[in-house]
């Protein structure tokens, strides 16, 4: 793993839904994600395609997680993945980390946690 436990994991990107703005798809004038990854949910929401399977994993997700995962759309992604873990590659967890890392049979990141 490129970085301590999160780089390279993956885990939260096949843990949770992944609902954001149509504002951010690069059919909208400033947008970048791509908008061909994402299913419509109101006039003015998308979630990435897979996230809301059983289990959800992130269409635009590669590799194993835990291993060697990474996002194909990296510096395309939504806000909400942006957000996701900001501190985790410092090795500062959070409970929604920990707790999608668990789900995939991964330790948790044994640092100090990080409340806002």
């Amino acid at each position: 793993m490129s970085a301590p436990g999160c780089l390279g994991c993956g885990a939260c990107c096949a843990a949770y839904r992944v609902d954001f703005h149509r504002a951010e798809l690069d059919s909208a004038p400033d947008g970048f994600v791509p908008a061909a990854l994402t299913l419509p949910l109101t006039r003015s929401l998308v979630r990435m395609r897979g996230t809301d399977e059983a289990p959800p994993r992130c269409v635009a997700l590669h590799g194993e997680i835990g291993v060697d995962a990474r996002c194909g759309i990296y510096a395309q992604r939504p806000g909400p993945c942006r957000a996701f873990g900001e501190l985790a590659p410092l090795g500062i967890a959070d409970d929604a980390c920990d707790r999608a890392r668990r789900r995939h049979g991964l330790e948790t990141l044994h640092s100090k946690a990080y409340n806002l």
